[in-house]
């Protein structure tokens, strides 16, 4: 079809069963179907854009887009970790539901952490894949005659397993295949399609420290941690030209950066603008994992600004082309800030108005950690400089899209957002509660019900003990009112009754009480 893009068939299957998408009929003037450009950034606090309260972080181009579109404040995504919540965005299934429900690199295939050892065997990338059967959205997009394609990372799959995302129903992919590869920004190969594409890049092995007796102070000693080539600047290549070459048909672009992941790198001029901007700082050595970087919180702000303006050449490509109008672009982030790799979000205050330290960002399932930004804008259907307070979650994107495409919605837990985003509000029906459970950090529950969160960790040392919080009152989850709500304590353990289901996957497994 398409120069330069090899095309795969999908493999057919099913899912869990769960609430059935409703579809509702476009008006015969909106019949023509719109290009879908769905953006996920990596770790992105709900609050490190300037649309959601950023006060250090500059992002011109995603505000602009917010400017021309709707805000969503109560939007979730599918899981603390990338990995999951990727799944539960794909497969529209909550973490009760899905296959994946935490990182699990199947440690039984050998040394999987070894970088060393990856690069030597490609059989010791990535994680455990998802079955062969299942539908995932760019399968259903296919079949409303959709062009589709994944460029950064995927996540879900170890190369020439099942899942691989040509095998997914992506008519193309680029990008890391393995997340933990793309632990850095400089790797020696990417995947095109189903094949390793090498680059002129050495491996640095994350956790690489600086020459001993090195001067931390001095930025040429941080040389040996930037390569050749930059990992996002070939995927922008790609995406743009993907868009160029399906701009006469319709296309879904899925847009999964790792920035702004750690590590800490990001292309020089951006750096320098910081540094210039806000002066010198004390260097991160590396104390956290990842990569030693002279300018932390430079360099943070850098990947994130730097992402801004690419985005910013997307929509002046589409502009371009004249394809804007016709298309929908939706803007989020994968889980909460992180904690690690010199990554500073106190300083940021990178969750405003939740908490976002250790503990309460990335890998839980506190406010800081699953809360995240969305934007929709599509011009002419969604009215511009809007704010929703929908309650919506990852597993909302598989009716969304589907109902946008005009194609039948398989069994998700999911709900339609194109009512609320279209301004048809009282056609809007909504969530009574959205449910994550998650394996790791010590086995966490969570269910939001209208203004109230429940919460309960440890679960895999034997606490039992549900807090309750009301977020309106108290985002950042600090005062525990469950003894004067008893009988939402017991709602919020019903719903953590029913919507578990025992997982495949013996690692993924936690109690139920």
């Amino acid at each position: 079809m398409k120069k330069n893009i090899l095309y795969y068939t999908a493999i057919a299957g099913l899912v869990p069963s769960g609430v059935l998408c409703n579809t509702l009929d476009l008006k015969e003037s909106e019949q023509t179907k719109p290009n879908i450009i769905y953006i996920l950034a990596d770790d992105l606090g709900y609050a490190e854009l300037g649309c959601f309260g950023q006060e250090k972080i500059e992002t011109p181009n995603i505000d602009q887009l917010a400017a021309e579109g709707m805000r969503f404040t109560n939007h979730y995504s599918g899981q603390a970790v990338s990995g999951p919540s990727r799944c539960s965005l794909f497969t529209g299934l909550h973490s009760g539901h899905a296959y994946i429900r935490g990182n699990d690199p199947v440690a039984s295939r050998g040394d999987v952490w070894n970088y060393r050892a990856m690069v030597a065997d490609s059989t010791l990338e990535g994680q455990r894949p998802v079955p062969a059967n299942t539908i995932m959205i760019p399968r259903k997009l296919k079949e409303a005659g959709y062009a589709t394609a994944c460029i950064g990372k995927w996540g879900l799959v170890w190369p020439g397993s099942e899942s691989t995302p040509n095998k997914m129903g992506f008519d193309f992919f680029y990008g890391y295949n393995c997340q933990r590869m793309a632990h850095t920004y400089y790797p020696p190969f990417l995947y095109r399609n189903e094949s390793r594409e090498y680059i002129d890049n050495e491996l640095v092995v994350p956790g690489t420290k600086l020459d001993e007796g090195a001067d931390v102070l001095n930025e040429e000693n941080y040389r040996k941690f930037t390569q050749s080539e930059y990992t996002p600047d070939l995927m922008y290549h790609e995406l743009l030209n993907f868009v160029e070459h399906s701009a006469s048909e319709p296309f879904a672009l899925f847009w999964t950066t790792p920035v702004p992941h750690v590590p800490l790198q990001a292309p020089e001029r951006w750096v320098k603008y910081y540094v210039d901007k806000w002066g010198d700082e004390k260097p991160y050595l590396g104390e956290a994992g990842y990569y030693p970087c002279r300018y932390p919180h430079a360099t943070y702000a850098a990947m994130i600004s730097y992402w801004d303006e690419q985005i910013g050449g997307l929509v002046r490509q589409l502009k371009e082309l004249g394809i804007y109008e016709n298309t929908v672009i939706i803007f989020t982030s994968d889980n909460g800030p992180t904690f690690n790799g010199g990554a500073d979000s106190p300083y940021f205050d990178s969750a405003k108005p939740f908490k976002s330290e250790a503990g309460w960002g990335k890998a839980n399932l506190r406010e800081g950690g699953i809360r995240v930004p969305m934007i929709a804008v599509w011009p002419g259907h969604i009215e511009s400089g809007v704010t929703s307070d929908l309650l919506s979650a990852f597993w909302d994107m598989m009716p969304t899209m589907c109902e946008i495409a005009g194609v039948d919605c398989p069994p998700t837990d999911g709900i339609s957002m194109l009512p609320e985003m279209t301004g048809k509000t009282e056609q809007q029906k909504k969530h009574e509660f959205l449910y994550w459970e998650f394996p790791e950090s010590g086995g966490q529950r969570a269910v939001r019900m209208g203004e109230w969160k429940a919460f309960v960790g440890d679960i895999k040392k034997g606490n039992r003990n549900i807090e309750l919080y009301n977020l309106t009152k108290d985002p950042r989850e600090q005062q525990d009112v469950s003894s004067e709500h008893p009988d939402l304590v017991e709602k919020a353990l019903n719903i953590f009754r029913s919507q578990h289901t025992e997982p495949v996957v013996e690692g993924f497994r936690m109690p139920v009480w």
